[in-house]
């Protein structure tokens, strides 16, 4: 008789089942708070609930009868209002989605239930992998897909021994069975007790192998490029991070700086021609007012009209040899995209509604993307200080006394203008925009000193004009704006810029990693003799030094990042590259990669078994002496014992009990399970005790004599014995 493996009781499955649905739930639920769809304090409700019934089963018992039965009237509602008043439609069904969560989340299930929370969830994983395109999406599909398919497994096995009848699940103070005496650490014992760990590697091993094949289908099949991930990002409107829109206050690129997390990563065809400090400009403010920079009209209208297309095409020819950018933006950044200059062609991965002006090198998004926005540029001016801009040379060759201000104007009382006039007049004549532009950042460098806390004067008066005549530091904002006000005092044309400087070089996937700390404002003077615009920052070397710095390796070396973050990064980086970004040339390097690595195995594991043919070859023919026939025969008669215990079952009569002592009862109950021939209840029993919990044994003495008898009866001459299977 072959004994029965130990089996989890209905109670347990009940509690398992319940386990594995708050789980995934609770998974799903996590996916909104890397979601940029003001759904925080929701899903932190349907989070904390999911949880507490999680922990605690009896909780859903003490739920009023009134909730189960307004929840979904009152969740409709809550829809139908959150629709009306924000006017956005999928962070609307999210929100619907998390409250049918927690709904669930804190009742007990039936069969149907427990596939609705799998359908639900599902949805939520959906919606952050699509709008996110993160690494992490791939992890947390597989994690939900393992943990739904054993939910799903559970429920099939608990709906087949109960019939298919459901209990009353919505009864006020009425917990059910499993419930009532749940335990999670016995839960878990019970797991371990009844697991069997080679059906669950095959299991594992099965899994992971069809994720392994998944992974190679979806690598080597053709896919065609869906627009606007899914449709999805139409659905969500998303307000740009304050410092890259429109208008700036002072504080507002600073503020930004405060966060350490990535804005964008940047792949570059050729890191031999890597600039050591670029500058990633993003919008250009011309019109000042009152403590603040914005994008006036006659900008505006420069930046033409709105098309739709996955191709920019800006008619110009930089000469042969340029790298290509690889750009991927993240989300929450800005409508505005990070470039270094004037390019020939840009490409995204879909066709995008956008305004673009070759002029100002400025490419403007409808709206701010919803996920991770990638884009290549060709042929990109990315070590060049100076702008050309032969549509604002012919304005300010053709301006007269009536016409727009050429980007000279200067909104400030008469007061103010004295004070701009009297520092002008402290910086000195100067001929030409470098020399003035030297000049004047001398100056506001010997005046006053960087800082993030800067403090402007109190009083009446334009708060720029104040900090520029006091001796207050300031941050870099403070610094451009007051380049600008003394260049327009002076005469001479000048904007701000917004954008990004520098960056670290990831040393582990080979880019550059620039981060929100990076944010930036500089200046851009008018050079009327080169027709550009060339860029000044007052907190950084000169442009001219600038430009003659070295690139390359030289510069590489002096951005190099091999911290665990860029460890991370490079994963992402490669998520990007591989699966987000994928194009026919990145798709044959992996699967030759992965053809590559398929042969290196084959080739290493068969000079392994060579190897050790040899080394057992060799072996053979040494001498036999009395030593070595010594340690063969030990070594045969471990493996024969091993086999036989195995064979025979003994293997199993050791059971260790939570002191790690041998549990003599059940020891000897598994004798008797090895040697007795009798009558299937008298198995039954044994089996009881041998493998399930004390509280339910019957009593063993009583047992064990009814196997003495049955053992002694079976050896009677004459008397045919048989041996019980189950």
């Amino acid at each position: 008789m072959e004994s029965k493996p130990p089996q989890l009781s209905l109670d347990e499955m009940h509690q398992l089942r319940w386990l594995l649905g708050g789980a995934l739930m609770a998974l799903s639920v996590a996916t909104v708070f890397y979601l940029d769809i003001n759904s925080e304090v929701m899903a932190g409700l349907a989070l904390s609930g999911i949880l507490a019934a999680l922990a605690w089963p009896r909780l859903p018992a003490r739920v009023h009868p009134w909730v189960h039965r307004l929840a979904f009237p009152l969740i409709l509602a809550a829809f139908a209002v959150d629709i009306r008043l924000t006017g956005q439609l999928l962070p609307a069904i999210v929100r619907l989605d998390l409250m049918l969560l927690l709904y669930r989340g804190i009742s007990y299930r039936a069969r149907r239930d427990d596939l609705q929370i799998v359908v639900l969830g599902l949805f939520l994983i959906v919606v952050a992998g699509v709008l996110t395109v993160s690494l992490l999406f791939a992890a947390q599909i597989l994690v939900f897909t393992a943990c739904a398919l054993c939910l799903l497994m559970v429920v099939t096995i608990v709906d087949s021994n109960e019939g298919g009848t459901a209990p009353k699940l919505a009864v006020r103070g009425v917990v059910p069975p499993w419930a009532a005496h749940a335990g999670w650490r016995r839960l878990a014992a019970r797991l371990w007790e009844v697991s069997d760990w080679r059906l669950l590697a095959s299991a594992a091993g099965l899994f992971a192998g069809v994720v392994v094949v998944s992974g190679l289908l979806f690598l080597a099949i053709p896919r065609f490029q869906l627009e606007n991930s899914l449709f999805l990002e139409r659905f969500v409107t998303r307000r740009a991070m304050t410092g890259f829109n429109d208008s700036i206050k002072f504080g507002d690129i600073t503020e930004i700086t405060q966060d350490d997390s990535i804005a964008f990563n940047v792949d570059l065809s050729d890191p031999a021609q890597a600039p050591a400090q670029p500058y990633w400009r993003m919008v250009v403010l011309d019109e000042y007012h009152n403590g603040g920079f914005k994008l006036s009209a006659a900008l505006r209208s420069e930046l033409g009209r709105e098309r739709t297309s996955a191709n920019i095409q800006s008619g110009l020819s930089l000469g042969r040899g340029a790298p290509t950018w690889t750009f991927y933006v993240e989300t929450g950044v800005s409508r505005y995209l990070p470039i270094l200059g004037r390019f020939e062609a840009l490409r995204f991965r879909e066709a995008q509604n956008f305004r673009f002006s070759r002029d100002l090198s400025v490419v403007a998004l409808r709206d701010e993307p919803a996920s991770m926005t990638a884009y290549r540029v060709e042929g990109m001016a990315a070590d060049s200080a100076e702008l050309r801009d032969n549509f604002f040379s012919a304005r300010w060759r053709s301006r007269g006394p009536v016409g727009p201000p050429l980007q000279l104007g200067i909104d400030v009382s008469p007061a103010d203008k004295a004070v701009l006039s009297r520092l002008d007049a402290e910086l000195g004549k100067t001929a030409g925009a470098q020399a003035f532009a030297e000049r004047a950042i001398a100056w506001l460098r010997a005046k006053h000193r960087y800082s993030l806390s800067p403090h402007i004067p109190d009083g009446p008066g334009d708060p720029l004009v104040k900090w520029m005549a006091s001796g207050e530091s300031g941050h870099c904002e403070l610094f451009a704006g007051a380049l600008v006000l003394l260049a327009r005092t002076e005469g001479i044309p000048a904007r701000v810029v917004t954008g990004f400087k520098g960056g670290t070089w990831n040393a582990y996937s080979g880019n550059y990693t620039i981060r929100n700390s990076d944010a930036h404002a500089w200046a851009e003077i008018w050079d009327a003799r080169t027709a550009s615009w060339l860029r000044e920052d007052p907190l950084a070397v000169a442009a001219a030094a600038d430009a003659t710095k070295e690139k390359g390796d030289a510069a590489i070396a002096g951005l190099m990042d091999r911290s665990w973050s860029a460890r991370l990064n490079s994963l992402r980086v490669f998520w990007y590259r591989r699966i987000v970004n994928f194009d026919q040339q990145s798709q044959a390097d992996t699967l030759n990669a992965v053809k590559d690595a398929t042969g290196n195995s084959g080739k290493w594991l068969r000079e392994a078994i060579a190897g050790a043919l040899g080394r057992v070859k060799l072996w053979c023919r040494g001498p036999w002496d009395g030593p070595r026939l010594g340690q063969v025969g030990a070594a045969l008669a471990f493996c024969a014992a091993l086999v036989w215990s195995v064979a025979t079952g003994r293997w199993r009569l050791v059971r260790v009990g939570r002191s790690g002592r041998v549990d003599p009862v059940r020891r000897e109950a598994g004798r008797w399970l090895v040697r007795v021939e009798g009558p299937e209840p008298l198995v039954l029993d044994l089996q009881r005790i041998r493998f399930g919990p004390a509280p339910t044994w019957p009593s063993p003495a009583d047992v064990f004599q009814r196997a003495r008898r049955a053992a002694a009866s079976s050896r009677r001459p004459g008397r045919a014995s048989s041996r019980s299977t189950s």
